[in-house]
């Protein structure tokens, strides 16, 4: 089937009907961010002001954050500790949607924690709390039995190891055995370079430097003989330890395909990020995507695509995120201004944003010729939020509100302008005079604008009313639209 635009997104449409089950390592993800402006009198290093802290499920649990936000129906096995780091990622996924009936909470066990320290968008520390799990026999056939009991109603298992204790000699074999029984796909996202435990597997999905560490050779994807080379290592590998194909994922160099039969051509495909603002959970999304396409029956170069654009969404947020159903379709349907969205649509994708933990931050204006107040309104909003929402006036609300001469740049160019600007996530354009009708919609968590105190500021009170917050940025001196015109026609 041809790649056309229109087939691309097409298999996205599927999602909503598939059935997946995620098998991995659980862990939760939590971020501290707040401001490094000086160095500690004890030590040289930097003192971080706290000001918020959000947590989020990690590991497989972003996985199947990233399955249930492309609206697939999900179910997770795994295992947490007895605690309330595991009650509480437990309450995440319920909330997502996702069929949590085969997660373990084992006593004695802490569920694992990765803490990052962030300033502005610099990750300073990672701090890491696990233990080496050892699953106890009774325990793990207790999982393996609901596991094959879900088998009938599942259109493919991925197998998400984070080299946490689950995925050992016992478990893992017996979990693709039993999938291939049932005649389900297995892919498996590994971590070990014994892949002896992954015999039988559909599709074995190493990085780069996994893939090094199976094959014992060093790759240059710039070197003029790399596929040849890296298909060749990977063909053996399937051979020595019976995984049926190979995905390597080349950060920058896009993924390469390696089938193990030899006499299937291999693919290779360039990446698709474009500003890369943290990895995070990336190979997840990357996972998600690309199982939830291969169930659909699409061809394997049709599924590395969406995976591949999938995974360049996502290196383009910070921290662990996810992509959604709506960001995916409009990248793969080459829809101009893809960060433009309309309120309903913003709505939802917000509800979905909200349900990962994220903070929601909005401005607004008629941006009619961009300056650098503009600009630093931007930043200095997006250092406030996880996701930054710009209101824009439509073409018809500036002409009420500036005359009859403006805006000089109309709506879509305006909104390409201000989307295009890395500050910026979305772009949403009203029709109204003010924002307000847009904000009660939206109810972002965070509203900020340069030059309104409070109480002249409709807009922040409505904000803060329903329990938001209201910052007033520091104008720009120097900087108006009206002035830039002024001088213009002179």
């Amino acid at each position: 089937m041809p790649d056309t635009i229109e087939n691309l997104a097409s298999p996205v449409e599927k999602f909503s009907k598939l059935r997946l089950l995620c098998v991995g390592d659980m862990m939760l993800d939590t971020f501290v961010y707040g401001k490094a402006s000086r160095l500690s009198p004890e030590a040289p290093v930097p003192v971080l002001l706290k000001q918020r802290e959000i947590s989020m499920p990690g590991g497989a649990g972003n996985v199947v954050a990233n399955l249930r936000s492309l609206s697939c129906h999900t179910a997770f096995a795994g295992v947490v500790g007895q605690d309330a780091n595991g009650d509480y990622l437990r309450d995440c996924m319920a909330r997502q949607g996702a069929d949590c009936s085969m997660l373990l909470s084992l006593p004695g066990y802490p569920t694992s924690v990765k803490t990052r320290y962030v300033t502005g968008s610099q990750h300073m520390l990672r701090v890491d709390c696990e233990e080496k799990l050892c699953l106890p026999e009774a325990e793990l056939q207790q999982l393996l039995s609901r596991i094959e009991a879900s088998l009938p109603d599942t259109d493919m298992v991925l197998l998400s190891d984070y080299g946490k204790g689950l995925f050992d000699e016992r478990f893992t074999p017996a979990i693709i055995a039993m999938s291939r029984q049932a005649g389900v796909p297995v892919i498996v996202d590994p971590k070990t370079t014994d892949y002896t435990i992954y015999r039988g597997a559909t599709l074995v999905k190493p990085n780069r430097k996994e893939f090094e560490g199976v094959t014992g050779q060093s790759f240059d994807p710039k070197a003029p003989d790399f596929a040849e080379t890296a298909v060749a290592a990977g063909r053996a590998v399937c051979r020595r330890y019976g995984v049926e194909n190979l995905l390597v994922t080349l950060s920058e160099h896009g993924m390469l395909y390696i089938p193990g039969n030899e006499q299937e051509k291999y693919t290779w495909i360039p990446t698709e990020a474009q500003e890369v603002y943290d990895v995070s959970g990336a190979g997840d999304t990357s996972l998600a995507a690309l199982g939830a396409s291969m169930a659909t029956g699409v061809s394997m170069k049709h599924a590395m695509k969406i995976a591949n654009v999938a995974a360049g969404i996502v290196v383009g947020k910070f921290g662990t995120a996810c992509v959604t159903c709506e960001e995916l379709k409009r990248k793969l349907e080459h829809k101009d201004h893809a960060d433009v969205l309309t309120a309903d649509e913003a709505a939802s994708l917000i509800a979905e944003l909200r349900s990962q933990g994220k903070t929601i931050g909005f401005t607004n204006g008629c941006f009619d010729i961009l300056h650098p107040g503009h600009l630093s309104s931007f930043e200095r909003a997006r250092d406030l939020c996880d996701v930054l929402f710009v209101g824009l006036n439509s073409d018809d609300s500036v002409r009420r509100l500036k005359g009859p001469t403006r805006p000089v740049n109309n709506q879509a160019a305006r909104s390409a302008m201000v989307a295009a600007l890395k500050a910026v996530n979305y772009v949403v354009i009203f029709e109204e005079d003010t924002a307000l009708p847009l904000i009660t919609k939206l109810k972002p968590d965070i509203i900020a604008k340069e030059g309104y105190p409070l109480e002249r500021w409709p807009e922040g009170q409505l904000v803060v009313s329903y329990g938001g917050q209201a910052v007033e940025l520091p104008r720009v001196e120097g900087f108006s639209t009206t002035s830039i015109v002024e001088k213009i026609n002179q």
